[in-house]
């Protein structure tokens, strides 16, 4: 990563996962741009649906590795993970409260085809927007995205509506209806080819 960013000048945003203390200051070390991180705040959604026996303390404790490192960080908390459900968000908010992250991202669980939660139903849009406005309110100087992984559709449409109103900085690909309600609102509208978690160098 180090050579690429030496040699090519790319941008280069990782997303980490798990990460230690020293892992988070070699991808400082290395150039790395951005360091991206889901964080979960529900042991019962850790162990019943991403199968893992971690715990919200080592995600935490990821939070705070990519923070003492001094690199860009940006995590994503993904509504209705558990089952379409609100679990651990407001948790996994106050977790990512506590660390001064560059932006952050929310993103909505799909249930795919031929994976264990084809069959549940999405977050509603209003699911959604509670989290997106909550974290305005807990995290108010962090620039807010709405990230790319949310249902398409009528669901897309109301969601990203609820998104303007609950203020929102960005939306990943956001649909016409959004983008005409931001402007009819005032708002100064822009567009950018960059991902959604790199607002924060536009703010």
């Amino acid at each position: 990563m180090k050579k690429i960013k030496e040699e090519l000048g790319l941008k280069i945003i990782i997303h980490t996962g798990i990460i230690s203390k020293e892992m988070a200051q070699n991808l400082r070390d290395a150039g790395v741009d951005a360091a991206l991180i889901d964080v979960i705040g529900s042991d019962e959604t850790i162990q019943e649906i991403v199968n893992s026996d971690l715990h919200i303390e080592n995600y935490e404790a990821s939070l705070k590795n990519l923070y003492d490192s001094g690199i860009a960080f940006v995590p994503h908390v993904i509504v209705g993970l558990h089952y379409g459900a609100l679990r651990g968000e407001l948790n996994a908010l106050k977790m990512i409260s506590k660390y001064s992250p560059s932006s952050l991202v929310v993103i909505a669980l799909i249930p795919l085809k031929g994976t264990p939660l084809e069959n549940c139903n999405p977050p509603t849009p209003e699911s959604i927007a509670q989290i997106l406005a909550t974290a305005k309110i807990m995290l108010p100087s962090v620039p807010l995205s709405l990230g790319c992984m949310r249902p398409t559709g009528r669901h897309r449409i109301q969601t990203d509506i609820l998104a303007v109103k609950a203020g929102v900085n960005a939306i990943a690909f956001p649909e016409k209806e959004a983008i005409e309600l931001a402007k009819s609102l005032g708002l100064k509208v822009e567009f950018s080819y960059e991902c959604c978690s790199q607002i924060y160098e536009n703010i």
